[in-house]
């Protein structure tokens, strides 16, 4: 029996599908969805004592259409409908769309269309923050593994995106994942039987690359690497000699690149090169050695068309542009600037701590380079403290006053001020380095930062922060114009400072939650779960949640409460709430610094003003310049050495006309320029949306697009019983209607379980606020295309015909046609089979009309004739049933041939044997789009086949007969 034909099982009829052991049969029964399918082993009636006949897989047809079981036309086409949107292993060009629960937007089938050009697959996706690139590789992997071509993938990330993946994977791509990391490797251990791995036992991970890295953990992974390797926020991974965990990432991807045999593999970051070129080259080069040799800042024209083969970079304003004509489908970004005043008491402080800053910056003259760069990250570090809140400074002078002997590496004081792409900021206070030669305070020093603490203290105990005092003037605003916001703040201690407050101001009824480096990852995610999306809520969070973490759903503004030291990390945040997905039209940024604060003053003159210039230009933004040497020297000067800032205080104004500032910023608009360079040459504008339009648009007309789905979803709405009415796009279904006992129990089963009355639903992508989306792999749309297919399958008696809601056949006089006209519903299966691989099943539902000319030839309407008419044909008049029936039994009898046996069906019958011409010239095509799709760069591809299994399934009939004019 071939894969695609049907058998008979346990008294029913099913499809044979494809099995990757060749001792079992996989069935799918006929009707049913892709849930059920079964595994029967071949040999199970061999077994002693065990014969039951039902047990058996024995050949079998599908039944023919019974001339009883007649109705309209509506009834005929809701059935096509439902079959159709039943379908899974799609005849169609993109297989995956079968399968997966979201809409994918046109832009994000480039990087597929790109991968599917390449054998093997090596990617890198380096789009802007909340474009969807989680979306795009996962389609990669989605397509690779309906084709065929792979049977395992894994997803390497940094640990607290792990969940966010898993969700990811399950939730819009419907595939089971596993998480691997330290919390999870024990209880997985013991689910793995004697003599496999965990990455035997589970097809798909999603794994911590902190975990994997490890000498420990890597070389099993290694070992069973899988097919294809996705690696997300991949700039943590090129190589970088001064950082260990880096380097040993960088280390692990080299050792999958050059595995043998080669893996596919997919990198994703919307900061590829962080302003180090040679550590992107790095990352390139693992996708091919022969980028190792390139120069990136002067690209060749053969170079540049290489390269764009594998990597892909576009901004927002180039995808709204090129892409999605006129449509908006990212949120408006709306920014503003914030301010508040010093209160005396904090410009005190403010003042005794530069002065003592002053004082560490300048005693490192004549000290080593490595000690004098540890002074100056440290003069900046416990500035950022002091001005970030009094709870941050109250903790950074005590931690420093409990150490009494710090002597800390070089560079462990720089994360601290400048939150590095490559790695999540570290979100605890510093301990500020203003020991002496031998590592220890004298008292002078340690009476003076007594006296600092005890300052900040009395700003605590007073409540004299205006910054606190402004900051919820604006959140309260925020909220009075509905808006729900994320407060990012740079230190444990000021967001629980600031979460404290922020409870106890607003109230029970406004939810507030707090979360930063110190709460466990699993936490973490939890904490965002439980916060409801129907109340008004905000958030305060350090920026380890800055980075990958989707948070779109319930956050529609951003407040900086302190400003980040890196233009990155700006976007970064901000692109939490301003990303695909997001279902408001707007979003708020607001940029929030003292009028009176210098630390604030500089960063915006050196950093933040200079990057929102080349963003509004650009569209996007460029990462500060190489190392953050330059940026340490800039600021250095500009707050220490420019002037004595004490005079500096009351104005803005810093005067940052100095060489080290200019020499900064001009190495950052030469970087911005090539960028821009970038930006344009690897938009991937040489696939052309016409191109990618053809082939979604054939994919639509097999599996349905989303007009589809709503004419079919609300059509059933109607018939079941199920009120609803509609707002724009969005519906809102009566739940209290479908408590009715005439509704069907699986339809009943996969409605949502809400105390709401009402459920709100669309059909489009991204989805309005407050709407679920309803695709077609909905379990909602699933359940209802299946309870439509079993009940036009069902044989009832005559009594019972006026209920069922669908039926196999239908008559209806019409004026449509001007000669009695048969359209013909069938199913049809092809195998596709490629050399040295299962072959894949594809399925797809077609639409045949034909009519009797004189002599009674037949003549046959186009595929678009005869689905115009299944679709729009309205009747004109009343046809009695008997005559109904008596037109079906008329058209069975042209098909009595249709049972023939597959080896001569479509012989010595005219209907079967043009039929049959169709559907070999059908399966040309096929084979021409799969060849086509997938670029025949696979050698094995070339040598693809599809073939029709035979007979085709009649699903049902529909006569149309014309108006008789009198």
């Amino acid at each position: 029996m071939n894969v695609g034909t049907i058998v008979k099982c346990r008294n029913r009829e099913w499809v044979l599908l494809p099995s990757d052991n060749s001792d079992v049969y996989l069935l799918r029964p006929l009707a049913g969805s892709p849930d059920e399918v079964v595994a029967i082993h071949k040999q199970l009636t061999n077994l002693i004592g065990y014969d039951i006949p039902s047990e058996r897989v024995t050949p079998a047809s599908f039944p023919l259409p019974n001339p009883d079981d007649v109705k309209d036309a509506r009834s005929c086409f809701l059935f096509w409908q439902a079959t159709r949107l039943s379908l899974r292993e799609g005849a169609a060009p993109f297989r995956s769309l079968g399968r997966i629960s979201i809409r994918p937007r046109i832009y994000q089938f480039v990087p597929l269309l790109m991968a599917l050009r390449l054998d093997p697959i090596r990617v890198f996706i380096a789009d802007d923050v909340g474009v969807g690139k989680t979306i795009e590789a996962l389609l990669v992997a989605r397509e690779l593994w309906d084709r065929g071509e792979i049977k395992s993938f894994s997803v390497l990330c940094p640990p607290y995106l792990c969940e966010q993946w898993e969700k990811e994977i399950k939730e819009k791509f419907n595939l089971e994942p596993t998480v691997i990391r330290s919390g999870t490797i024990s209880q997985l251990e013991k689910k793995v039987p004697p003599g496999k791995t965990i990455y035997q036992q589970f097809p798909i991970h999603v794994i911590s690359i902190d975990w994997v890295k490890s000498d420990k953990n890597k070389h099993q992974f290694l070992q069973f690497c899988p097919e294809l390797v996705i690696v997300d926020e991949v700039h943590g991974a090129a190589e970088a000699a001064n950082n260990m965990n880096q380097q040993q990432r960088h280390e692990l991807l080299k050792e999958i690149a050059i595995k043998t045999p080669p893996r596919h593999m997919i990198f994703l970051t919307a900061t590829p090169h962080s302003g180090i070129p040679e550590a992107f080259k790095s990352l390139l080069t693992l996708l091919n050695p022969e980028f190792n040799d390139i120069n990136l800042s002067g690209l060749s024209e053969g170079e540049r068309e290489k390269l764009a083969r594998h990597f892909v970079q576009r901004t927002r304003k180039d995808i709204e542009k090129s892409w999605e004509g006129a449509e908006r489908i990212f949120p408006e970004r709306v920014t503003s600037d914030e301010t508040y005043e010093l209160s005396p008491k904090y410009l005190e402080l403010f003042k005794k701590t530069y002065d003592f800053c002053f004082e560490i910056v300048s005693s490192a003259e004549g000290l080593t380079k490595t000690k004098q760069r540890m002074r100056y990250w440290g003069a900046l570090a416990l500035l950022r403290c002091v001005m970030s809140s009094p709870k941050a400074a109250e903790a950074a002078f005590s931690a420093r006053l409990k150490r009494d002997d710090l002597n800390e590496e070089d560079g462990y004081y720089e994360r601290f001020v400048y939150e590095p792409t490559a790695e999540s900021p570290d979100d605890e206070n510093p301990l500020p380095p203003i020991e002496d030669a031998e590592g220890t305070l004298n008292d002078s020093e340690k009476s003076k930062l007594v006296k600092l603490r005890k300052l900040a203290s009395e700003i605590l105990n007073t409540g004299k922060d205006k910054k606190l005092s402004r900051c919820i003037e604006i959140v309260k605003d925020l909220l009075k114009e509905k808006y729900n916001p994320i407060i990012w703040c740079r230190y444990v201690a000021t967001a629980e400072y600031l979460g404290e407050h922020l409870k106890n101001i607003l109230g029970d009824k406004i939810q507030v939650v707090t979360l930063h480096g110190r709460i466990p990852d699993d936490e973490r995610k939890a904490k965002i779960d439980d916060i409801s999306p129907d109340g008004p809520r905000v958030l305060v969070a350090t920026d380890c949640l800055s980075e990958g973490v989707n948070l779109q759903e319930k956050f529609t503004a951003v407040i900086h409460y302190d400003l980040p030291w890196n233009p990155n990390r700006l976007e970064q945040r901000e692109g939490r709430v301003d990303r695909y997905g997001q279902k408001e039209p707007k979003v708020k940024a607001v940029r929030f610094y003292g009028k009176k604060n210098p630390v604030d003053g500089a960063i915006i003159q050196v950093l933040l003003d200079k990057a929102k210039e080349i963003r509004k230009t650009l569209g996007t933004y460029v990462p500060v310049p190489e190392e953050n040497e330059s940026l340490m020297e800039a600021l250095i000067n500009a707050l220490f050495f420019k002037r004595r800032m004490t005079a500096a205080i009351e104005q803005l104004e810093l005067g940052l006309d100095i060489p080290e500032v200019i020499e900064f910023q001009k190495k950052w608009e030469i970087d911005s320029r090539r960028e821009q360079e970038n930006r344009t040459r690897f938009a991937q504008k040489a696939i052309k949306l016409e191109e990618v339009k053809r082939e979604l648009e054939l994919t639509d007309s097999v599996l349905g697009d989303p007009e589809t789905v709503k004419s079919f979803v609300l059509s059933m709405l109607e018939k079941i019983g199920i009120q609803f009415t509609k707002n724009d796009q969005v519906y809102s279904l009566n739940l209290i209607s479908a408590d009715q006992n005439n509704i069907p129990e699986l339809i009943k089963r996969n409605l949502p379980r809400s105390k709401s009355k009402y459920w709100k639903i669309s059909f489009i992508s991204p989805t309005p606020a407050g709407a679920e989306y309803i695709g077609r792999n909905h379990p909602f749309v699933s359940a209802l295309a299946q309870y439509a297919m079993e009940e036009a399958l069902r044989s009832s008696p005559d009594s019972e015909q006026n209920h069922k809601l669908v039926s196999r056949c239908g008559a209806i006089r019409t004026s449509w046609v001007n000669r009695l006209t048969t359209l013909l519903l069938l199913r049809i299966r092809y195998l596709i089979k490629i050399p040295e691989k299962d072959p894949l099943l594809a399925e797809e539902v077609q639409v045949a009309g034909y009519y009797k000319a004189q002599g009674g030839k037949i003549e046959w309407l186009t595929k678009e004739e005869a689905l115009s008419l299944l679709e729009k044909a309205a009747p004109a008049e009343n046809i009695p049933l008997g005559e109904k029936k008596e037109l079906i039994s008329i058209a069975l009898d042209d098909l009595r041939n249709w049972s023939a046996e597959s080896a001569n069906w479509g012989k010595n019958d005219p209907i079967t044997e043009d039929i049959l011409n169709q559907i070999n010239n059908r399966a040309l095509e096929l084979k021409d789009s799969q060849k086509r799709i997938r670029h025949a760069v696979h050698l094995k591809v070339r040598d693809l086949n599809v073939e029709p299994q035979l007979p085709p399934d009649l699903l049902g009939i529909l006569v149309l007969q014309p108006v008789v004019t009198r």
